[in-house]
């Protein structure tokens, strides 16, 4: 979804059950995506308890509403125990 919207991931509603860890990897996966590309990128997921795939959130006045999207089921609790750390992007090494 990077490819489609230049600053991240935003505002997307993922099912109430998503894990943490899961939550985590989208997270550093976005992070990995911006330090490769030299670029600030961000990520807003909304985990919404009670809903699942395919159900619709409404937000309220202009946020408007948002379906809830589908997570990798298998698990990303090894990826995540592993620990590290992901540079920001550095613009000031460019000549």
């Amino acid at each position: 979804m990077t490819c489609v919207c230049s600053v991240g991931l935003d505002m997307i509603a993922v099912p109430g059950d998503t894990p943490a860890e899961t939550v985590a990897a989208i997270i550093a996966d976005e992070a990995a995506i911006g330090m490769v590309n030299n670029k600030t990128t961000a990520v807003r997921l909304l985990v919404t308890p009670g809903k699942t795939v395919g159900d619709t959130i409404e937000m309220g006045g202009l946020l408007g509403s948002a379906p809830v999207m589908p997570v990798h089921r298998e698990s990303s609790a090894d990826f995540i125990a592993r620990g590290g750390r992901i540079p920001a992007p550095l613009h000031s090494l460019k000549n």
